[in-house]
């Protein structure tokens, strides 16, 4: 087979979104393209200054003022009385593979949201980590919670969940903390360890809501846990950003082994300039990064609900938008194919659902995280081409 046909089949998201990259209109990875704001060029102004200044100061000096900046504007205080064992990377992908490390060395057996962005699952398989799928209306509600995991999580060894969920939105904050509070307890009860994928979480404080201190809240039940949050999919910093992973005291020691087999630190620059982008944001209150989402959302739900595809309402309003197909016959891989012919790249829904593809080919993901102008245009171009659909 030549490496051309190779590229032609896609084996997950991310090879799409590589793909995405050479389209007009991509709207397949949710990493931010939008502009900058006013307040956010002034930052980009300074660079040469962020640079000396990152070079005249220590590391740990950089990283104690990015953490400290961090998780003070997400509202988890707790986080901080142990600082020191914060640890950054250079991307939620990195964290992701040192936790597959540690559950691979513990042989240990996982329970992973479904739907999910699929290099979670693709991370955990490729370290031969044995898992199920726990489907996210588990996580829905608190009625019933801890006794429904009795029967979906008993026979594994961690509980590993995405909130707010990418690609649909699902949250256990959504309605307050009582639902993440019942799974923590399940998690202690029953020796669970519970690993969350919070790199979604600012979308919280961009929805105007706010954020539950979830560290204080684990560390008070007992609850083993690893932690993942990350900078990437929030501030247009051109894939600049940084990831933090943080565990509980009793396994602090093992993960950070791992963590420094893989990297020594993340650039100093690096961190300096995206605590510039969080003091920004903390200063309008995320009004830069809000209004672009809800403009785009605007366009995507007036340009393209109809009798074709129709705008599925998530708990916590991310930086995209989930489309379910209603055109009958019609899966996310031909929509997708077509969609592609008009110079618009869509994600199809199946790599989402990764223990039962089919259920996903009703859906497809839209990027929303871009310039407002170039979004419109392609929902637009969306929208003439579902009226031709097969004509």
């Amino acid at each position: 087979m030549s490496v051309v046909a190779r590229h032609d089949v896609k084996e997950d998201i991310t090879q799409h979104e590589i793909s995405a990259l050479k389209t007009r209109f991509n709207l397949a990875d949710a990493h931010t393209h939008q502009d900058q704001s006013i307040t956010q060029r002034q930052i980009v102004e300074r660079l040469p200054e962020l640079w000396y200044r990152a070079q005249s100061r220590s590391q740990y000096q950089s990283e104690q003022e990015f953490i400290q900046a961090f998780f003070s504007f997400h509202g988890q205080e707790h986080a901080l009385k142990r600082h020191d064992e914060i640890y950054l990377v250079y991307a939620a992908s990195i964290a992701m593979h040192i936790t597959a490390t540690y559950l691979r060395k513990r042989n240990m057996s996982v329970g992973l949201i479904e739907p999910c962005f699929d290099n979670l699952h693709d991370l955990l398989k490729h370290m031969e980590v044995p898992l199920i799928a726990l489907d996210e209306s588990l996580f829905q509600s608190s009625a019933n919670v801890y006794a429904k995991l009795q029967t979906a999580a008993a026979n594994v060894d961690a509980i590993f969940l995405v909130d707010p969920n990418n690609p649909t939105g699902s949250s256990m904050f959504a309605k307050g903390a009582d639902t993440f509070v019942e799974v923590a307890r399940y998690c202690k009860d029953h020796g669970k360890l519970l690993i969350l994928d919070f790199c979604f979480a600012a979308f919280f404080k961009i929805a105007g809501g706010s954020r539950f201190d979830a560290y204080a809240i684990l560390d008070d039940i007992g609850t083993q846990y690893i932690i993942m949050e990350d900078t990437g999919k929030t501030w247009p910093l051109q894939d600049t950003k940084c990831a933090t992973i943080m565990s509980s005291q009793a396994i602090n020691a093992d993960i950070y082994s791992i963590v420094t087999s893989v990297l020594l630190n993340v650039s100093p620059f690096i961190l300096n300039v995206v605590t510039q982008y969080i003091r920004d944001s903390s200063e309008d209150d995320f009004e830069s990064v809000r209004c672009v989402l809800e403009v785009n959302r605007t366009a995507a739900r007036h340009h393209l609900e109809g009798d074709f595809l129709s705008y599925v309402l998530p708990m916590v309003e991310t930086s995209v938008a989930w489309f379910e197909i209603l055109r009958e016959g019609v899966t996310a891989d031909d929509l997708q194919a077509y969609l592609m012919g008009f110079e618009v790249y869509v994600l199809p829904g199946k790599y989402f659902y990764w223990s039962q593809p089919q259920a996903g080919q009703k859906y497809i993901r839209l990027a929303l995280a871009r310039k407002p102008e170039e979004f419109e245009q392609a929902v637009k171009t969306i929208a003439l081409a579902l009226e031709h659909y097969h004509d």
